[in-house]
């Protein structure tokens, strides 16, 4: 082989390895943000739990200690919005306990039995529930893509991920109550 013929060589290779590194770049680039946008998403449903447990707190259909219980963990939930990753864990944790504790079957057959505003409100809770867990789940997933991604050799020897710190799973007790969703 003539001296072209390796520069050309080489210069294919290098081309290639230069396609290779910008395409796996881009690719953590975009599982990043797919990570960041099921985190928002995340909390968004969060959200929509609380304030959906609050409006069932505030109908007047529950009793008062129920109302009270579920209207402080709703709240608490709320306030926490902003809080690292690990406090609100725990809150949500805490938070899906309540409705536990507080919808037991009996409180929910009597909710179901009531009138068409207080079943309305029970669906969204239970709605929203739901949502919250694929909610979790999706950005657990998204999470472990990203890890699967930069646990690659490549992608560690030419630090493709920058100064991106490595995303870690939501694991929160997201339970519904038995007989919530039907």
């Amino acid at each position: 082989m003539s001296t072209l013929d390796w520069v050309a060589l080489v210069a294919v290779v290098l081309v290639a390895l230069a396609w290779f590194l910008s395409y796996s770049a881009a690719r953590l680039d975009r599982l990043h943000a797919r990570v960041e946008a099921t985190y928002a998403a995340l909390d968004a449903q969060l959200v929509r739990r609380a304030e959906a447990t609050l409006e069932l707190a505030n109908s007047g259909h529950l009793d008062p200690a129920t109302a009270l219980m579920l209207a402080a963990a709703a709240a608490e939930s709320l306030a926490h919005a902003d809080a690292d990753e690990r406090e609100r864990e725990a809150v949500e944790s805490d938070f899906s306990e309540a409705l536990e504790v507080a919808l037991t079957p009996e409180v929910l057959g009597d909710l179901r039995s009531g009138d068409e505003m207080t079943q309305a409100g029970l669906e969204r809770v239970s709605a929203a529930g739901v949502r919250v867990q694929l909610a979790r789940r999706f950005h657990n997933d998204a999470v472990i893509d990203v890890r699967r991604v930069r646990s690659k050799r490549s992608v560690r020897i030419f630090r493709l991920a920058g100064h991106a710190e490595m995303p870690r799973t939501i694991d929160f007790d997201d339970a519904l109550p038995e007989g919530l969703h039907d």
